[in-house]
């Protein structure tokens, strides 16, 4: 970001955000893809879609009062004592400041030949020390007040954040599907960002320098002149119009310098992550004129905005240049009628230089405060953002008991105008498995979300135990469920903690058990690092097997009363899916258990099975009766079949023309498919 020249050095604060973005930028542009920055899947374009808006739009001041309690906490006594230490420390910060340049005229009075010499050698001494103790003074307090004041604004940051964090937990299901979660991310990361920066610009710097302003214009008036108070006041006044009017003029030109660096960005790293598809098609050059397209939009763009801010810069130097030379004008006049000195024309002069110098950066002030206050309104909206699901005022937790499960006549969509359930009725006794198959759409992954209760129910109700779980708190019922899903994502730590995450106060000997059970803990071993493998983003270091049995062992330790298997097996190979279903099995055994298939032949063994299409049961029984039955279970079974059938047909032309598995292997996955078709 360029900095606007004028009088002296920026702010700190100023320099430290300029440069934390232009190193941020200078490694998003060159930075190689670490294993833990992988690209994610495309899911839309990358602009995140804000947040709904407020009936009303929120003003900016209104967004400043949101922030208020939380930099006045209640029950926080020691937060309380820092916030007003810290704004003693600014008023005395200020008026060090103020008596500065009266600390320096006295001096220069005093330096000038008047008297005898013994009066000039002493009274001279003790305005400089004055004068330096000021200095310090001026300064060591803003110290302390920054100081003091930090760990209330690092605080606030932090129980926002944290409060976000916590509500975006707390809502539907629904509401994170139609959000990009980096793009929600990004909302939390800039909001406290401008926390940080309204706290520093907007306590520290813009408020105490209007302060100064009116001590200053009172101190003028009341050592001088009205006239030398209204020329100060309006020569500021011009000032700060022509920098507000002029930067809302040029924002036009930041916009489109940073909307032209963001494609020109985006279209590199794009052609970077698809090396291989510009190598296939020998597009190099072609790549490099769209990325010098941009880059020339970028060009054009840059320059208005520089020359822009030249302009800014120009008008700001000549608005300081001619408030000066009237105060100095006026005076000049004073001490040539003898009604000043020569250390009054010096304290007009610093006064004015003294002021202008925050002014300097009022631009860029006013510029990142909009920005701040608009990023801080995106995460207080989604703090408003209201729950689709919520438990109700005074919910008792789940009660215990052996984990029956009834649906009870369930209608349900995602939308009101497209019903997906219709009318869905089924009870699971205790320690039974029910399975749930039918044609893709049919409903059945929907079942699975309305009994973890990501969606509420729009007809009939759902019981766990006798209770309706509309009824209960949420987390105690999520507590009696554990759910092993088809695709399984791990966190991006080792896997000891993924199995942990089950129970994460459970001790190294149960999550050993729990590996053991789900037929891990071998394969575990056999790692160099044992538990303390990285498993790498979403898990992809690992296999599909290995994530799911890691899957199956958190789902252990969690040792849940209801056991959900939404597809577990449908994205793995036959003779993985054998050992898969094994320890599903084991982890089933004496606990309620509903089986969502895609393949039928892992739900062979269910107490009952029930057949969904179109949103409603058609069929129900166990896997002989509904063979016998002839209907839609019996067809799919028979379409499943001649799949495998053709499957091991060609695979044994295959190894016939020698381009299949090497006979070994031929031998031994033949029985195990053949075996799955019955």
């Amino acid at each position: 970001m360029p900095r606007p020249r004028g009088f002296g050095k920026p702010p700190r604060h100023a320099v430290r955000l300029a440069e934390g973005r232009r190193r941020a930028k200078l490694w998003l542009a060159t930075a190689p893809l670490s294993p833990t920055r992988q690209p994610a899947t495309p899911r839309g374009p990358e602009t995140f879609v804000p947040p709904a808006a407020p009936t009303e739009p929120r003003s900016h001041f209104r967004t400043l009062l949101a922030l208020a309690p939380w930099l006045w906490p209640p029950g926080e006594p020691g937060l309380r004592a820092r916030v007003v230490l810290a704004l003693l420390f600014l008023v005395l910060a200020k008026v060090a400041n103020v008596l500065v340049p009266i600390a320096y005229a006295r001096a220069v009075d005093a330096l000038t030949p008047q008297g005898g010499a013994g009066a000039v050698a002493a009274i001279p001494l003790a305005l400089i020390l004055g004068y330096g103790l000021l200095r310090i003074a001026a300064s060591a307090f803003g110290e302390l007040r920054d100081a003091v004041f930090v760990r209330v604004q690092a605080r606030a940051a932090r129980r926002i954040a944290l409060e976000v964090f916590r509500h975006l937990h707390a809502l539907s299901l629904r509401f994170h599907l139609d959000r990009q979660t980096g793009g929600l991310s990004r909302v939390i990361e800039r909001g406290t960002r401008g926390i940080t920066f309204v706290l520093d610009f907007m306590l520290f710097t813009i408020i105490p320098t209007i302060l100064e302003i009116a001590a200053v214009a009172l101190v003028l008036w009341g050592m001088f002149d009205l006239s030398f108070a209204a020329v100060t006041l309006g020569t500021i006044g011009i000032y700060v119009a022509f920098t507000l009017l002029f930067t809302d003029w040029r924002l036009r030109f930041r916009r489109e310098m940073n909307r032209t660096d963001q494609d020109a960005n985006t279209k590199a790293i794009d052609s970077l992550l698809n090396y291989e598809t510009v190598k296939y098609f020998g597009n190099e050059e072609h790549e490099a004129r769209r990325y010098d397209a941009s880059l020339a939009r970028y060009e054009r763009a840059y320059i208005r905005s520089e020359v822009t801010l030249n302009l800014l810069n120009a008008g700001q130097a000549t608005i300081i240049a001619l408030g000066l030379t009237a105060v100095m004008l006026m005076a000049g006049q004073g001490v040539a009628r003898g009604e000043m000195t020569v250390g009054d024309f010096v304290l007009v002069n610093t006064y004015l230089i003294q002021l202008y110098l925050p002014l300097n950066f009022l631009g860029f002030v006013y510029r990142e405060m909009k920005q701040s206050l608009t990023d801080m309104e995106a995460m207080f909206a989604l703090m408003r953002e209201q729950r689709e699901v919520a438990d109700a005022p005074g919910a008792p937790p789940l009660a215990p008991g052996p984990g029956e499960v009834r649906f009870e006549d369930v209608h349900f969509g995602y939308r009101p105008d497209r019903e997906i359930l219709k009318g869905v009725s089924f009870t699971v006794p205790p320690g039974r498995t029910l399975a749930i198959v039918g044609p893709t759409g049919a409903g059945k992954s929907t079942i699975s979300r309305l009994l973890f209760r990501f969606y509420d129910v729009t007809g009939g109700r759902i019981l766990v135990d006798g209770q309706d779980i509309r009824t209960v708190q949420q987390q105690s019922l999520r507590a009696a469920i554990g759910v092993v899903p088809q695709d399984t994502v791990l966190f991006n730590d080792t896997i000891g903690y993924n199995i942990a995450y089950g129970r994460p106060d459970a001790s190294q000997e149960e999550i050993v058990r729990a590996a053991r059970l789900a037929q891990v803990h071998d394969f575990v071993l056999r790692l160099p690092e044992g538990y303390d493998t990285m498993v790498g983003e979403r898990g992809l270091k690992l296999s599909g097997g290995e994530k799911q049995r890691v899957a199956i062992a958190r789902t252990i330790l969690k040792d849940p009363r209801i056991l959900i298997l939404d597809e577990a097996t449908s994205a793995l190979d036959t003779r993985t899916e054998q050992e898969i279903q094994a320890a599903l099995r084991q982890v089933s055994r004496d606990r309620t258990t509903l089986v969502i298939a895609h393949r039928l032949s892992t739900v062979v063994e269910a107490d009952e099975i029930i057949v969904l299409q179109d949103g409603r049961v058609v069929e129900r029984g166990n896997h002989a009766a509904l063979l016998a039955a002839g209907g839609l279970y019996a067809e799919m079974w028979r379409r499943q079949a001649q799949a495998l059938a053709k499957a091991e047909e060609a695979a044994a032309a295959q190894a016939a023309a020698g381009l299949g598995r090497p006979p070994a292997e031929e031998a031994t996955a033949a029985p195990a498919e053949a075996e799955a078709a019955k």
